[in-house]
């Protein structure tokens, strides 16, 4: 009787050690995967006019401060490595619209790079290094700033809230470019409902792991975020597909 339930009770305990490593795997690589059907309606319609650049600087400005929040409050490791692959993610996703961009120009614009320094062109610069300097230059005085002042309890937990917020809000920049175009050509579908099925995923892992309440709460906004996306397809619909036909000469 004791065997079996020593046999029990250790299966249990790996099921759970599965699950748990599965979750683990899912939070780590989920993070990217809605970028994957972006990255390829990008790359086979050479055009990036439908997806907000912008997405791609709140979630670098995000991850970055949950890279710094870490070595403040140490939370679980798959979400510091999500964060890493989310970085690397968007300056794949940045490099791919510059290209793009720029091969799709018949008149050679000028120039706009970071250290210009003019306001009106900020994130809207022509080459890639320019993303990469600016987030370096925040990354440097992000971390000298956390060095000094990481001791500070309510400095530590303002980085934490200030990553999650910044992260629920990446919809924000999408919303306000379909709502500028009146239409959602150009955003991928897959994308938007990737989103809600990995915040929607993610919310629970963080109520279920005891993650800090940033965490959870910034997660709840995320996908209320996601469901005015959806919305917005389904209210410019019409002209969605008039775009489309249009692009296709029909």
């Amino acid at each position: 009787m004791e065997w079996v339930l020593s046999d029990e009770l250790g299966l249990r305990a790996s099921l759970g050690a599965a699950v748990s490593w599965g979750a683990a795997v899912a939070m780590v690589a989920g993070g990217a995967a809605p970028y994957i059907p972006q990255y390829l309606h990008i790359r086979r319609n050479a055009d990036p006019d439908g997806f907000s650049l912008y997405v791609c600087l709140a979630l670098l400005l995000a991850n970055t401060l949950r890279i710094l929040f870490w070595f403040g409050k140490r939370y679980e490791m798959p979400l510091l490595i999500q964060s890493i692959i989310m970085n690397i993610t968007m300056f794949i996703m940045i490099h791919l619209c510059v290209s793009v961009q720029k091969k799709n120009q018949i008149i050679q614009a000028r120039e706009r790079i970071f250290t210009d320094m003019e306001r009106k062109y900020f994130w809207a610069w022509t080459d890639f290094q320019s993303y990469v300097d600016c987030m370096l230059v925040f990354s440097v005085i992000g971390a000298t700033i956390t060095y000094f002042l990481i001791g500070l309890p309510i400095f530590v937990e303002t980085i934490g809230f200030l990553a999650v917020f910044t992260e629920a809000m990446i919809g924000a920049p999408q919303i306000s470019k379909n709502h500028q175009n009146k239409s959602t050509e150009g955003m991928s579908l897959s994308m938007v409902i990737m989103w809600l099925c990995g915040d929607v995923f993610k919310t629970v892992y963080f109520l279920v792991r005891s993650a800090p309440p940033q965490f959870w709460f910034c997660g709840s906004l995320q996908i209320l975020l996601d469901i005015v996306i959806l919305f917005q397809v389904w209210l410019y619909r019409h002209k969605t597909a008039a775009a489309r036909r249009a692009r296709r000469g029909d």
